[in-house]
């Protein structure tokens, strides 16, 4: 996939599940090679697959698709909702996201943003069925637990059980709890793009969960975030019930 390597580390205290209860991107990318021009074919085949999916995600909470009569003009689409909010929320986060991104990529024929509850991303090159290698980032709780060693193997045990679900999941979304330290728990979620197959969804999530050492060692929150799957941890209830 022709996306260049985007993969930061951003640190952000969460002390409370409200923190991201706002309409800021979590993080987004745009090509820097592939440009477009306002009046080209490729823009107005891009604003209509985007005011399709827009139009159709929040039932399923997932649509993709590609419109333009050449490869010149095709734009590959794909927008995903958090697998536990409602279709209005979908549909409020699709709509702020689908603004967004033309504002912050305008002319760029490959972008991707993300929201707490939602991601928006295209392409002039066709990437269904791809895991997406190249965009990632991570956001964790500058906070650290008190025995990192029990935790993280906590937390690992916990996603990894998600991620089994997510994969063989309709809606390739888990979420759930664990209890350590007596009566306090740790809360997971793993989700995927429902382009994916079972099988490259589980090793999207398994990849995923794989690099959380590298960014939240021994943190009391932390999510890997990428174009085609994503992983959360944190010690207080996130997800809706």
């Amino acid at each position: 996939m022709a996306f260049s390597r985007f993969s930061y580390l951003l640190t952000l205290v969460l002390l409370l599940p409200t923190v991201f209860a706002k309409t800021d991107p979590l993080f987004y990318s745009c090509s820097r090679t592939e440009n477009f021009t306002v009046s080209s074919s490729y823009a107005k085949s891009l604003h209509k697959l985007i005011e399709n999916i827009k139009y159709l995600a929040p039932a399923k909470g997932f649509a993709l698709g590609s419109l333009g009569q050449t490869s010149q003009d095709r734009p590959y689409g794909l927008t995903l909702c958090r697998g536990d909010i409602s279709a209005s929320d979908c549909l409020t986060c699709i709509a702020e996201a689908s603004n967004e991104i033309r504002t912050r990529c305008p002319n760029n024929k490959q972008a991707t943003i993300w929201y707490d509850n939602c991601l928006i991303k295209y392409s002039n090159i066709n990437f269904f069925g791809q895991i997406d290698e190249q965009n990632k980032f991570y956001l964790l709780n500058v906070q650290n637990v008190s025995d990192p060693a029990s935790f993280n193997a906590n937390v690992k045990d916990l996603l990894s059980k998600l991620a089994e679900n997510a994969s063989v999941s309709p809606r390739m979304f888990a979420a759930g709890d664990m209890e350590i330290e007596g009566s306090k728990k740790v809360y997971g979620l793993a989700q995927c793009s429902r382009d994916l197959s079972s099988g490259d969804c589980q090793k999207c999530i398994d990849s995923a969960i794989s690099e959380l050492p590298s960014c939240c060692d021994g943190k009391k929150g932390g999510r890997v975030v990428g174009g085609s799957c994503t992983v959360r941890y944190e010690i207080y209830p996130f997800v809706n019930a």
